[in-house]
C-alpha cells in the first residue's frame, strides 16, 4: 500500500468544513492538477467555473436539490462539458472557409462531442478530488448541478454547447472528524473477465444483502425491501423527475445549431 492507494481508499464525502478558506495558493494546485487529468485528444472539451461568492453559493444549495451544506462550502468548482470554446476556436482558424473549399457542411456539436465532453469533465473532476485530498482538503460531488438547467445557465453565462456535468464542493475537514467510509459491492459482482456476465437472483441477494439488513422496516416510501427503498429515494422522487427534465432541454440545447 502506498500513500496514493491509501488517500483513495480512505476518501469520503464532505459534507461538513472547518472555518478555514482555502488559499488561492492551493486551489491553484487544485486546478491545475485536475488540468493535467487526461483528456480525448488532449482537446480538453471542459470548463470548470469556481464559485466563491456567497449569494451563488446559497442559490446553489436550493437549486440543487435543497442542500444547506453546499452554502458553507469555502469553494465550489463547477466542471462544464464544453465544446463552445473548441468551436469557436472553429471559427476563428476559417474552418468555414476550409469546408466550404472541400463543398463540406460544417459540423456542430454532436453527441459524440457531448459525450467526450463530459468524459473529459468527469475525469478532470477526479483528479481535483484526489489532488484536493492530498492537500488536507475534503470535496462532495454534487450530481444535482444538472437540475434547473435552465436557471444555472442564467447564473453562470453559459453558452450552448456548454452543459454543467458535475460539481465539487471543497473545504477542510473539522478537527478530528471522524472518517467512516461506506462499504463497496464484492468486487466479483462490479469486475468481469472478458465478457459481461449476467447475475442470477442469488447473486442479487448476496450482492445487496448488507444493504437490505440495513433497511428501516417503516419508512416514507413504504418499501418492502431494499430495492424498492433505492428506487423511491433515489429513482421514482421529484429530484430524479428534474434531473430528467433539465437533462432533456439542456440535451436539446446542444443539438441547435446556434452558439446562443
Amino acid at each position: 500500500m502506498n500513500e496514493t492507494i491509501d488517500l483513495i481508499n480512505k476518501r469520503v464525502s464532505l459534507r461538513k468544513y472547518s472555518g478555514k478558506e482555502v488559499s488561492d495558493e492551493i486551489l491553484d494546485v487544485v486546478l491545475n492538477s485536475a488540468m493535467r487529468a487526461p483528456t480525448a485528444g488532449n482537446v480538453m472539451m471542459y470548463s470548470m467555473i469556481v464559485v466563491r461568492d456567497e449569494e451563488k453559493k446559497k442559490k446553489l444549495a436550493k437549486t440543487c436539490d435543497n442542500q444547506p451544506f453546499i452554502a458553507n462550502a469555502p469553494v465550489v468548482i463547477i466542471f462544464v462539458a464544453d465544446t463552445y470554446r473548441l468551436n469557436r476556436y472553429f471559427k476563428v482558424s476559417g474552418v468555414e472557409e476550409y469546408c466550404a473549399k472541400k463543398n463540406e457542411e460544417v459540423k456542430t456539436p454532436d453527441l459524440a462531442q457531448l459525450f467526450l465532453a463530459a468524459g473529459d469533465a468527469f475525469i478532470a473532476a477526479q483528479n481535483a478530488v484526489v489532488a484536493a485530498e492530498s492537500l488536507g482538503l475534503g470535496t462532495c460531488y454534487i450530481g444535482d448541478i444538472v437540475e434547473n438547467y435552465e436557471t444555472h445557465r442564467e447564473m453562470f453565462n453559459l453558452p450552448n454547447w456548454a452543459m454543467p456535468v458535475a460539481m465539487l464542493c471543497l473545504g477542510y475537514y473539522p478537527e478530528d472528524y471522524p472518517r467512516s467510509t461506506k462499504s463497496r459491492f464484492d468486487k466479483k459482482y462490479i469486475v468481469f473477465d472478458e465478457e459481461y456476465k449476467e447475475l442470477s437472483k442469488e447473486d442479487y441477494e448476496d450482492m445487496y444483502k448488507e444493504l437490505e439488513s440495513n433497511t428501516p422496516k417503516t419508512n416514507i416510501y413504504n418499501a418492502e425491501n431494499f430495492g424498492q427503498y433505492l428506487y423511491g429515494r433515489k429513482f421514482g422522487c421529484d429530484f430524479a423527475n428534474e434531473m430528467d427534465r433539465s437533462l432533456r432541454i439542456a440535451i436539446e440545447k446542444w443539438f441547435l445549431k446556434t452558439e446562443k
